[in-house]
């Protein structure tokens, strides 16, 4: 029978998690800025479908309804050199969408993001050919990324053995399971040896050796003053191995802090909320909202103006669609009634 007790004690956190604050990455004291995010907004402006039936005459000439999705909603933050920072939070909270627009492969609807170099997301899955075998796409891979040929006959074997493919590197790549594939792409992106390395889900894909091995790998890297952004479900992966984690709901940073407290606290909040307590849900995530408010203020490199956020509202054209329930998670107003957190608000959407 499960017990329903605290994830953030040291009992909840049980004996067999004793040994991961050593394993756990220590971020240095002070060192340089790798990455700068201001306030960073992704909207996407796309048709709405009405199930409501009606002639197929109708249908052709009626107007489609457009919406705007909010992904992103005003995400600040700094990161530095040696850092290993986690994003955790649940599907739909615009964790992968950060990513890509960090590493530049989507443009944000408005905000600035600031690199020291070009970060790396994880992987290159436009180079690879699932035709060709693993072998002949690690070759392929390390050239799109940039290394010379010699350099790509260097860093062969180190790639082989971080996949932990074995003798399945010589099989075509079409013949690989999703895992196989997603730790050759992870092996791959870490032969260019990145300042900015940027992995989404890709480790919960692999067994033990090779979370070992790429364990190792990434704290070589971090040695070398290299900053690594993981994405992942798993709170408890983001606790073992970050030094730093950021909590994100419906496109809004929640918190962001040391790992093992962030982690912590959101897997109390998602307990909660797997077993139906959605009130007590509610409330945890408003009180790690409180706790990070400062932080959240304190990322913000210019002041936000109110006429700004006004005038993109406007510009932005079309209703919010807000399909899950719990929306208005981030209301401070006073004025606001006590609500069930299904139907919480999202206070003032700072743009």
């Amino acid at each position: 029978m499960a017990v329903d007790s605290d994830p953030n004690t040291d009992q909840a956190a049980g004996p067999e998690n004793a040994g991961n604050a050593d394993q756990r990455w220590i971020a240095p004291a002070d060192s340089p800025v790798t990455v700068v995010a201001h306030n960073l907004r992704m909207r996407y402006k796309v048709l709405r479908t009405d199930r409501t039936p009606r002639s197929r005459v109708r249908s052709k000439f009626e107007k489609k309804q457009k919406v705007v999705v909010s992904a992103l909603r005003g995400v600040s933050f700094v990161a530095r050199s040696g850092e290993f920072i986690g994003i955790i939070g649940r599907n739909g909270s615009g964790k992968s969408t950060l990513l890509r627009t960090l590493a530049g492969l989507e443009a944000p609807s408005s905000g600035t993001v600031l690199t020291s170099s070009r970060p790396v997301l994880l992987g290159v899955s436009a180079a690879l050919i699932p035709e060709l075998t693993g072998a002949q796409n690690v070759k392929l891979g390390a050239l799109a990324m940039g290394l010379t040929p010699d350099q790509t006959e260097e860093v062969f074997d180190g790639v082989v053995e971080l996949s932990a493919l074995g003798e399945a590197i010589d099989l075509p790549m079409k013949t690989y399971s999703s895992g196989m594939g997603a730790r050759l792409k992870f092996a791959i992106s870490l032969a260019a040896d990145p300042s900015i390395l940027m992995i989404d889900e890709a480790l919960a894909t692999g067994d033990a050796t090779f979370m070992e091995r790429s364990k190792r790998a990434m704290d070589h890297m971090l040695e070398r003053a290299g900053t690594v952004f993981l994405v992942n479900h798993a709170a408890q992966t983001i606790e073992n191995m970050c030094s730093r984690a950021i909590w994100m709901e419906r496109g809004q940073v929640v918190i962001d802090g040391d790992a093992v407290d962030v982690a912590r606290k959101y897997r109390w909040f998602a307990h909660n909320l797997a077993l139906g307590k959605e009130e007590k849900a509610a409330g945890l995530l408003r009180d790690a909202i409180a706790e990070g408010e400062a932080q959240r203020d304190s990322e913000r490199i210019f002041p936000l103006a109110v006429e700004d956020a006004e005038q993109f509202r406007q510009s932005s054209g079309g209703p919010d669609f807000e399909p899950d329930p719990f929306t208005r998670v981030f209301d401070h107003s006073h004025h606001s009634p006590a609500r069930p957190f299904p139907s919480a608000v999202l206070p003032d959407e700072r743009i």
